[in-house]
């Protein structure tokens, strides 16, 4: 069983998943599916479609009873086989991904709605801290259909904090805005959970979301947690071609290991974390980002552009090496080369990944 650290040493943890699956009619979504969450820190389960990600959330929410593995939370066992504690009494708040707001009720009554058993005066008192929290004081007379897509996700994210919650769930939260608000709200959203010190998981499918708000990233595939780490190992050092394929950009090149640590691209030779039972001549596929390919208009080596796409301060270029091999590389958007036309660039590589050939295992240095 694999049991994914998300703290450092000495950290307490708050949630705890342990060998968990979960089906539904014989199908299994959740196989062996573990990940630890220290205190105060902000998790993120991402992955592709139907891997299982949002039926996770769900089972830690206590809506689905799984059938082996244990969920505690804040040391308390919530989720066995045959034993569920009720999603009310977990302390865990959730933020759905339609918002889901009472559209009858008023920005203060939607934020109040799980503070019923707080006297009037008391309940006012944390609506009016919430709103301030995220920003919307003067909201609180307003309805959701007068909000925009941005202010009604905050108004979600404080009636899920308004009880003060243990643990905040959210799921995909910012799929129904668009790529800028969803980027700055990416950013707030982050803000005002560490500024609550708020213990937070969420689900998504976007990398960018996922990049924007977490503080460690798992890549799930297939019911299970493929690597967790911080965005810059997963994108620099995946532990797997799914994980390297998934997150970020990039391309593969064939290569050969020569011995003493070194592999052979057509790009020229390079030295990495190649492990001792790949013996020289050993077939592999070198991972190679947009930004370890860069323009220079000295360098002897020239390949051609394939493809380009603006994307304001730089281009994206699809390069063709001369020996047939594509990268992508990154070129601030004031070198404007036309299709066609041949560049000069040069490799620099701080991470040598790469696979083998015949069976996908990965050397990251």
């Amino acid at each position: 069983m694999l049991l994914v650290r998300l703290y450092n040493p000495g950290m307490a943890a708050l949630l705890e998943l342990s060998g968990v699956q979960h089906g539904y009619n014989g199908r299994r979504v959740l196989s062996d599916f573990s990940l630890t969450l220290a205190r105060g820190q902000i998790g993120c389960v991402l992955g592709p479609s139907g891997c299982g990600k949002t039926t996770a959330l769900r089972c830690i929410a206590g809506f689905e009873q799984i059938s082996a593995g244990c969920i505690t939370v804040n040391g308390e066992q919530v989720s066995l086989p045959g034993r569920t504690v009720p999603p009310e009494k977990r302390r865990v708040g959730m933020v759905f991904q339609d918002y889901a707001l009472f559209p009858h009720l008023t920005v203060a009554e939607n934020v109040g709605f799980g503070l019923r058993t707080l006297d009037p005066t008391a309940r006012t008192r944390r609506v009016s801290e919430t709103l301030e929290v995220i920003g919307m004081p003067r909201a609180a007379g307003r309805y959701p259909h007068e909000l925009s897509g941005g202010q009604q996700q905050r108004v979600a994210l404080a009636r899920a904090l308004a009880p003060q919650p243990e643990l905040l769930l959210l799921d995909e939260p910012f799929s129904n805005l668009d790529v800028d608000l969803r980027e700055r709200l990416g950013l707030e959203v982050r803000d005002i959970l560490k500024q609550q010190n708020m213990t937070a998981i969420l689900v998504t499918h976007d990398q960018h979301d996922a990049f924007a708000i977490a503080d460690e990233i798992g890549i799930m595939r297939k019911g299970r947690i493929e690597q967790w780490g911080t965005p810059y190992d997963l994108y620099h050092k995946p532990a797997s071609r799914f994980v390297a394929d998934f997150v970020g950009q990039g391309a593969f090149l064939s290569g050969t290991v020569l011995g003493e640590r070194r592999i052979r691209i057509e790009l020229g030779v390079f030295q990495g974390n190649v492990p001792d039972d790949w013996p020289q001549g050993t077939s592999v596929d070198v991972l190679l980002r947009p930004d370890d390919i860069l323009h220079d208009d000295a360098s002897p080596l020239q390949a051609q552009v394939l493809h380009k796409a603006f994307r304001g301060a730089e281009f994206l270029y699809t390069l063709q090496l001369p020996d047939g091999g594509r990268v992508m590389s990154l070129v601030p958007s004031h070198h404007n080369h036309a299709v066609g036309e041949k560049i000069g660039i040069r490799l620099e590589i701080d991470h040598l990944v790469a696979f083998r050939h015949d069976a996908g295992e990965v050397a990251p240095a």
